[in-house]
């Protein structure tokens, strides 16, 4: 079989200048496989702007996350609408946790399995199938009439959620210009966010309407429609046409992606790209998937880079934010608020109004600095609640009640906690854990991204499933002082673990973990890499 290093390179086929081409290569090799940060690396970035195709690209791959919104949100409004339709007159909590953590259930599955699917199938195909689940399962909710067909096909619909979130922010991520890879991975968290607000927006409006819960979980059909006809337009990852061998295609891809860049730095770009994978190929194939599987445990840079990237996403879960998604319409009910949907849509849209600020400064703060940030105003958030529902509940036993009549001034500090809870939450761990494809390399990235997915949706099943169990044995004030403390553990592991990764291509990240988690390391080479793209703009003024 021939080799990547044995391939020409696209931009010179049969050209008196291969010799040249080739040694230039290999010294790129060299550097990248010495981890360091070479001045290719710089050169190869070239004019990093958002250009008409990047925008497309990224728009239509998070309409994924609009599903994943959207999906996860709308069940909210429909489970205090439903009443008799699906046989009991009233939904009991164990049957509202069983339709809610179906589709967390499916969820955890699609996602683990995800990545590795992808790294076999491409990105591509793999959001395509997340579509058609989308489709299948919003459909079959439609039109359920018992508890257990509803709760098939929120499972249904969960393994599209599980699918979609682990491949949407990989693929969008190995198709970004490194400066820019950030934001356009929170661009599909902000499409999460809108995806809730649309959700109870929906909600709201279906609430008075005759089975009105079926056109709220119907319409998710649309979005995942329109995803699918744009699918067949959107070009593979660079990264997994190198993989394959498939240059020309790849030199393509990323000539409309560095649309403002010279040929000469697309062609660099590519050379750079392609050296880095070349240590993914012979790793590829000279072990089995199960080989992979294990050296995420035991090669110490995989290890490191796993423990941060589950850390983080079941610090998301865990933290408890997800029980106000699929349950707070029922929590402002039993509060006291008339339109509880309505209120719902504040919490939603005080999460989709604060994505968009971590969308603007995520590639300017940088991961570690926002999370460090904002994690102090959930833990502040959910303390508030914890105090506001003990003094409310002073007279219930600690517990909510259903028909009694709390102060609302109490009611309003809840309300407030939520909306400082959220607003934090969404400027920092509602993004920064889906940043998670950065921090492995090409040969584990699929891997990677699965089981850190997985994590994602197993923390969200426990949350998801435990909230109105919880709320009734430890009273609602213990239930978010509980949360308050897991934020609290959440926040010191940033603090100790969470290293940079703004700034630093895909491939240099993983320089990061040679020697420990890389907090500092990670610091370092971002100075190193400013100063080596000073020194390349000086070289061009002069030149000029």
């Amino acid at each position: 079989m021939t080799s990547l290093d044995e391939k020409r390179s696209p931009d010179l086929p049969g050209s008196s200048k291969e010799t040249n081409d080739r040694d230039e290569y290999y010294d790129i090799t060299r550097s990248v496989a010495a981890g360091e940060i070479s001045e290719f690396a710089v050169v190869a970035e070239g004019e990093e702007r958002t250009t008409w195709f990047v925008w497309l690209l990224v728009c239509c791959s998070s309409i994924s996350g609009l599903l994943f919104g959207y999906d996860t949100g709308v069940i909210s409004g429909a489970l205090v609408t439903i009443n008799g339709d699906l046989g009991p007159s009233q939904l009991s909590d164990g049957q509202k946790e069983f339709i809610t953590s179906a589709t967390t259930l499916g969820a955890l599955l699609g996602g683990l399995a995800a990545g590795a699917m992808s790294d076999w199938t491409g990105r591509r195909p793999v959001l395509g199938i997340a579509d058609i689940l989308f489709i299948g399962g919003a459909l079959g909710q439609a039109v359920s009439h018992t508890v257990w067909s509803m709760i098939g096909c929120r499972f249904l619909i969960g393994i599209g959620v599980g699918l979609a979130s682990c491949i949407a922010p990989l693929y969008i991520q190995e198709l970004s210009p490194t400066r820019l890879r950030g934001r356009m991975v929170v661009l599909n968290v902000v499409m999460i966010t809108l995806g809730q607000v649309i959700a109870y927006g929906i909600d709201a409006g279906f609430a008075n309407v005759h089975s009105g819960w079926r056109w709220m979980v119907g319409l998710g059909t649309v979005p995942a429609a329109v995803q699918l006809f744009f699918l067949a337009f959107l070009p593979e990852s660079p990264r997994i046409l190198v993989r394959r061998g498939n240059l020309d295609a790849a030199h393509k891809v990323l000539t409309k992606v560095y649309a403002h860049a010279q040929p000469e730095q697309v062609d660099l770009k590519l050379k750079v790209l392609r050296a880095a994978v070349q240590q993914s190929i012979e790793i590829a194939n000279s072990t089995t998937f199960f080989e992979r599987f294990n050296s995420m445990l035991t090669i110490p840079v995989n290890r490191r880079a796993l423990i941060i990237g589950c850390g983080m996403q079941a610090f998301q879960q865990l933290c408890g934010f997800n029980t106000l998604m699929y349950y707070s319409a029922s929590l402002f009910q039993e509060i006291g608020f008339n339109q509880p949907t309505a209120v719902g849509l504040i919490i939603s849209g005080t999460n989709f109004i604060f994505t968009l600020f971590a969308l603007k400064y995520i590639d300017i703060i940088g991961r570690r600095k926002i999370m460090v940030y904002s994690a102090p105003g959930m833990i502040f958030g959910l303390t508030l609640a914890s105090i506001a529902f003990h003094y409310m509940t002073e007279d219930t036993g600690g517990n909510l009640a259903v028909g009694a009549h709390y102060a609302k001034s109490w009611s309003a500090i809840v309300l407030l906690s939520m909306i400082i809870f959220v607003a934090s939450y969404a400027t920092g761990l509602g993004n920064v854990p889906w940043q998670q494809g950065e921090l492995f390399g090409l040969e584990v990235r699929g891997i990677g991204t699965s089981l850190a997915t997985a994590t994602n949706w197993a923390g969200n099943l426990l949350i998801g499933s435990t909230y109105l169990s919880l709320m009734a044995k430890i009273t609602p004030s213990g239930a978010f002082g509980f949360y308050a403390g897991l934020c609290l553990l959440g926040w010191l592991f940033c603090l100790f673990c969470f290293p940079e990764t703004a700034g630093l291509s895909l491939e240099e990240v993983q320089s990061v973990f040679k020697s420990g988690f890389g907090i500092k390391e990670s610091q370092r080479m971002r100075q190193q890499k400013r100063e080596l793209r000073i020194k390349e703009q000086v070289k061009a003024d002069r030149a000029v």
